[in-house]
């Protein structure tokens, strides 16, 4: 049995916070039920282009993959029905909202108490459900320089600069899983559900981290660094060979000493110890970018790796998906798609266990209508024909 094949979660979610919380879930065996709401044609993920096909893209696949769908209109009645119905047979109920909608659209625990005492409710939201800012949309973008990321990115001289990747909607749908895994296992002990409030405002906040404790304890003022250089520890940034850029990093102190040997630097009392090498820093710098700058990328790494000295190569995403480890590590999955035929993608980094999980393709809009009303919650024809007329389906 795969380690969370015992859990089902209502995911009320659209694009990429929530789904990819989720994703997570669903490769370790999670049953994930996306409500899809009818009227606005379900996730906008499956609109996102430039990969599209109808009401699928390779966006959509890429968040939902091992995942069943339900087209349900929660604004009406009988929608709400089916909803709660799913409710007393699930786990949790996971949405990504604006931080006032799960109130509105009844989504929290005094609203499904009733139904299933045993109920999660997590919502994971832009800035929360609380605060002068609950009511505001969340945007990763905007979140990055709300909260300070962007003062932190980028050369000195430059504009502030956003991580290439959506970090804080990954980050946060990390978060929103590990606080519903935390909750679900919460409430089979306890046997009462709750409220798990998480937004990708405080998952930002949170990431903050030393420099947050380093200026809020000693007045330290975080600021863009050279060649995203480390705030402390020299060397610790990238560095331009002769056809390429490469990282060297030294956390510790004999991995100086063996760069130290490798570029054949006479012993020199300035950079003796981490704070001696951060007190002269430009003098040290300027040493090792006129070294580096002399031999092409791949002739450092082969002499650094084998002395022990941490480094990499700054590739580029087709390079990295190359990588022989990428490959060792089982990091790219296939699942087949009737549009897309063969989809390659990336697998989660979550592991549980010595058995791979089991890849499955996104499913189509309402694919599961079947599952859902049949098999999972019993319903007779007749009831499926009552709440179809009555637009619990939608249109």
């Amino acid at each position: 049995m795969r380690p969370l094949a015992d859990i089902r979660v209502i995911a009320v979610e659209q694009y990429g916070a929530g789904p990819f919380g989720s994703l997570h879930l669903a490769d370790l065996g999670a049953e994930i039920i996306k409500i899809e709401d009818p009227s606005s044609g379900g996730d906008v993920g499956r609109y996102v282009p430039p990969y599209t096909d109808g009401e699928d893209s390779l966006f959509f696949e890429t968040f939902n993959r091992g995942k069943r769908s339900l087209s349900l209109d929660l604004s009406t009645a009988a929608g709400r029905e089916v909803f709660e119905d799913l409710v007393a047979e699930s786990d949790a109920v996971y949405s990504n909202l604006r931080g006032d909608v799960p109130a509105r659209m009844r989504l929290t625990y005094a609203d499904l108490k009733h139904v299933n005492p045993r109920i999660v409710c997590c919502s994971l939201t832009g800035f929360g459900m609380t605060g002068p800012r609950a009511a505001q949309p969340g945007y990763d973008y905007i979140l990055q320089g709300l909260a300070g990321w962007m003062s932190l990115t980028g050369e000195p001289d430059g504009p502030p600069a956003k991580s290439g990747l959506s970090m804080v909607d990954y980050s946060g749908g990390f978060v929103a899983a590990m606080a519903l895994l935390a909750g679900v296992h919460a409430a089979r002990r306890d046997d009462q559900g709750m409220d798990c409030d998480l937004s990708l405002f405080d998952t930002a906040i949170g990431l903050l981290t030393y420099p947050a404790t380093w200026h809020l304890s000693a007045g330290f003022a975080p600021a863009r660094t050279r060649h995203s250089a480390h705030p402390s520890l020299v060397p610790f940034q990238v560095f331009a060979a002769a056809d390429g850029w490469l990282v060297v990093g030294c956390a510790k102190e004999k991995f100086w000493r063996r760069l130290a040997g490798v570029l054949e630097l006479p012993d020199d009392p300035r950079f003796a110890t981490f704070a001696l090498r951060q007190q002269h820093r430009d003098e040290l710098l300027e040493i090792l970018e006129r070294a580096f700058a002399t031999r092409t990328v791949a002739d450092w790494l082969g002499v650094l790796e084998p002395a022990g000295v941490p480094c990499g190569p700054v590739n580029d995403v087709a390079a990295a998906l190359a990588e022989p480890h990428t490959r060792a590590r089982n990091m790219v999955v296939q699942t087949e798609h009737p549009a897309f035929g063969t989809v390659t993608q990336v697998a989660s980094p979550v592991r549980v266990g010595d058995e791979p999980p089991a890849y499955r393709r996104a499913p189509r809009r309402n694919e599961d209508f079947g599952y859902v009303t049949d098999d999972l919650l019993g319903y007779s024809p007749e009831q499926v024909e009552r709440l179809r007329t009555a637009g619990a389906f939608g249109a």
